[in-house]
């Protein structure tokens, strides 16, 4: 299967696309379709070693990096770390860039996160998916496009660890297969090395590229719980279908092999139909 679709990944800072969803990008990219990567910040805030504008360059060359092990292109919104908002101008702001790409298929974090950024990066994308094909919305600072064609579908990742902040678990409405996608989903995080160094200072973490395959293999067997067959790394999603936006599930249509879906209350999974 071939296909032209424009995907957008968008986050709060570089590596976080690679925690979340470069599992499913590697899938997405083996079927055709069009790959962006975008970060709200370059993490300035993350170091203890270098200062703001040198980690910013830093950062930048990584995402870079690690966005073209797979092919995609690399866009950063340019907000300071720990300064991501839901404020008028940072609306028009995300708005620009999604006229800018015009994406079939968006992912981002989930609403509620470890991280304030991660949560205003969440919403401000939701409300941009929203915006963009509404012409008479002003984003002329950030883009001479004036509308989006649509809105597109809107996915949001598993947070970290599978719990909101209060512990809670937070269940998937559908888990991703990408065990074929595994190593260069750990190619792409290991481009991220001041990441690395910066949370091993300041979380006392140093298993960085191992912590995500523990994940995704902890994601794996509750796929494999709800599926009939061995699931050894997944990663998480659910779909935004609130009023206007589509209802149908995109990747079950575009990579339907390898999405597994679980059932929960007051939503059913798509069924397939024809032959």
């Amino acid at each position: 299967m071939v296909t032209t679709k424009k995907v957008l990944a968008i986050a709060a800072h570089p590596d976080d696309v690679e925690f979340m969803c470069a599992g499913l990008l590697v899938l997405l990219r083996e079927i055709g379709c069009e790959l962006h990567v975008a970060t709200m910040s370059l993490g300035d805030a993350g170091s203890t070693e270098y200062g703001p504008e040198e980690i910013r360059r830093i950062r930048r060359e990584e995402a870079t990096r690690a966005a073209g092990v797979i092919g995609a292109s690399y866009h950063t919104l340019d907000f300071r770390d720990f300064a991501i908002f839901n404020d008028d101008r940072s609306n028009r702001r995300v708005t620009g860039l999604l006229r800018e790409l015009d994406p079939s298929i968006v992912i981002t974090h989930p609403p509620q996160d470890y991280l304030a950024d991660h949560e205003a990066t969440s919403v401000l994308v939701r409300n941009a998916c929203f915006y963009a094909s509404a012409p008479n919305y002003d984003s002329s600072e950030w883009t001479s496009v004036v509308r989006a064609s649509t809105i597109p579908h809107l996915y949001y990742a598993q947070p970290f660890e599978g719990t909101d902040i209060f512990g809670a678990p937070v269940t998937p409405q559908m888990f991703v297969d990408i065990t074929s996608a595994s190593s260069l989903k750990k190619d792409m995080l290991a481009c991220h090395r001041s990441q690395r160094d910066w949370l091993r200072r300041h979380h006392g973490l140093d298993d960085y590229v191992e912590s995500m395959r523990r994940w995704d293999h902890t994601l794996g067997k509750q796929a494999t719980l709800i599926s009939s067959r061995t699931v050894e790394y997944a990663e998480a999603y659910r779909q935004h279908r609130g009023q206007a936006y589509p209802k149908s599930n995109i990747l079950a249509e575009l990579i339907p092999d390898v999405v597994i879906h679980q059932e929960l209350p007051g939503w059913s999974a798509p069924r397939r139909t024809g032959a």
